[in-house]
């Protein structure tokens, strides 16, 4: 056992090739590696060769990783998957010609998955959400925010957020749920946005009395909310102690990024129309730019985020796959990795970073995202022969097991 071990490790694997992550720049690799650990943390992290004596006196499980390259559990900090139906002739109906904007104007968009989500009762919901949840962790997801935001009413996100901590616990991995009530303007609303936020502003406070709240998100946006109806909304927050992240510029510049900084907020979301000023406030806040390649792929976007201004400001980019049923329907975290390095020129390396210790920051999650002694034991072993190929293959199991807090969840 190592120095100062008490008892053996819960878990242990040999053999492995470590992708730590450890540092600020590459994949910091640990060959034939031993990774430990005890009472859901990691407790070794080295070679094997330090080991305090034979694998199988030192753990109560010894296994044999073969060669396998391990890295932290994948970390999706952006996703939207509990909801009831699909939008497949949206998709249809983009690519003869309609813009996102026209298909929300007409009344479809959000509102049509609002209607859906609204009619399925709480198992309903339940059994269409797991399968896209499942999906994730299947391709290496240990840690999963989900968001609300199709109910729009107190009973509906109420369902929706309740969901979100089922999936959970089905699945044994964390989730963190956001609430995004000020997602967009319900029907019954037509016409009174200031209204509609008076209530959000009302419900959120009883959510997070029921413990169905982790970070409160609004989409700040010309067919969203403005500036003052946002600001309103992460006011309550920060009264409550809730940390707030935004969808910000994503179809144009409306100060979103500067608004989220301006709170502290984890992350700003999309940013493809963040301005250099943004950019520096984010930097200036320890802002995370969360990058959704999904979206910008499925709608065609070409306005790339101010990638070279989230360098210089020192922004941390993660990387996430939004999955939704309408702009980004997609259900795999390493196809969004790719799609971040074809889009934005990300290495595969800083679309990992993106993927895990950058993505942990997003969630405000400081004991994941990294192979280091003390962190959470999250973690996934892979059938590759180089990390670059977790972003490299658009699809295909690569994917052996993933560990959440030191048990197997796939």
């Amino acid at each position: 056992m190592s120095p100062g071990q008490s008892r053996p490790f819960d878990g242990l694997i040999v053999g492995a090739q470590l992708v730590t992550l450890d540092g600020e720049h590459g994949y910091a690799i640990i060959e034939d590696a031993a990774l430990g650990w005890r009472d859901g943390q990691l407790a070794h992290v080295g070679p094997r060769s330090q080991l305090n004596g034979a694998p199988e006196a030192v753990a109560s499980e010894v296994i044999d990783a073969e060669g396998r390259w391990l890295t932290p559990g994948l970390i999706d900090c952006h996703t939207h998957v509990v909801f009831a139906g699909d939008r497949a002739g949206e998709f249809e109906q983009r690519l003869q010609g309609a813009s996102y904007e026209d298909i929300a104007r007409s009344g479809g968009g959000i509102v049509s998955t609002v209607h859906a989500t609204r009619a399925a009762p709480e198992e309903e919901l339940l059994r269409q959400s797991l399968p896209r949840a499942r999906a994730l962790v299947a391709d290496g997801v240990t840690t999963l925010e989900i968001k609300s935001g199709y109910g729009l009413d107190f009973d509906n996100e109420r369902k929706m957020l309740r969901v979100a901590r089922q999936i959970g616990h089905e699945l044994g991995i964390c989730v963190r749920t956001t609430f995004l009530g000020a997602h967009a303007l319900p029907p019954e609303y037509a016409g009174n946005a200031d209204g509609y936020i008076d209530a959000v502003c009302d419900w959120l406070p009883r959510l997070h009395a029921e413990g169905l709240v982790d970070a409160v998100d609004a989409f700040c946006e010309r067919i969203g909310f403005s500036n003052a109806q946002t600001r309103r909304v992460f006011e309550v927050a920060r009264s409550l102690g809730l940390p707030v992240k935004l969808h910000a510029d994503q179809l144009s510049d409306s100060d979103g990024a500067a608004l989220v900084a301006e709170f502290n907020g984890l992350s700003a979301d999309h940013v493809e129309y963040t301005s250099a000023e943004g950019a520096a406030a984010m930097g200036k806040a320890g802002c995370v730019a969360v990058l959704l390649p999904g979206a910008f792929h499925v709608l065609r976007e070409t306005r790339l985020p101010p990638l070279q201004a989230f360098v210089e400001n020192n922004v941390p980019m993660a990387v996430a796959t939004d999955c939704n049923p309408g702009t980004a329907p997609l259900q795999s975290l390493r196809l969004a990795m790719s799609l971040a390095c074809t889009h934005f020129r990300l290495t595969p390396e800083q679309a990992l970073r993106g993927a895990t210790c950058h993505a942990a920051q997003a969630l405000g999650l400081a004991d994941r995202g990294r192979l280091r002694v003390g962190q959470r034991a999250d973690f996934a072993l892979w059938d590759i022969s180089q990390p670059a190929q977790l972003a490299y293959w658009l699809g295909g199991q690569l994917l052996h097991s993933a560990y959440a807090g030191g048990v197997r969840v796939a």
